[in-house]
């Protein structure tokens, strides 16, 4: 399983600015996607990994529809 942030209807948006406003803080929204992990080589792994560092990102590998 995978989160990502939320595709929010208007009704959602309003609900939680408000909440944000009452909190003084701000909130982010994350749904769950149910997703196929790619089957990685080793040496596909350590090419992620080293795309990671050299980006500073995280980088989650998936197999396409």
């Amino acid at each position: 399983m995978l989160w990502a942030f939320s595709s929010l209807k208007d009704k959602q948006m309003k609900a939680i600015r408000e909440l944000e406003e009452r909190m003084g803080v701000t909130l982010l929204a994350f749904s769950s996607m149910d997703i196929d992990y790619a089957n990685l080589t080793e040496e596909e792994l350590k090419l992620l990994l080293q795309a990671e560092k050299d980006l500073g990102l995280s980088l989650v590998a998936v197999n396409g529809e």
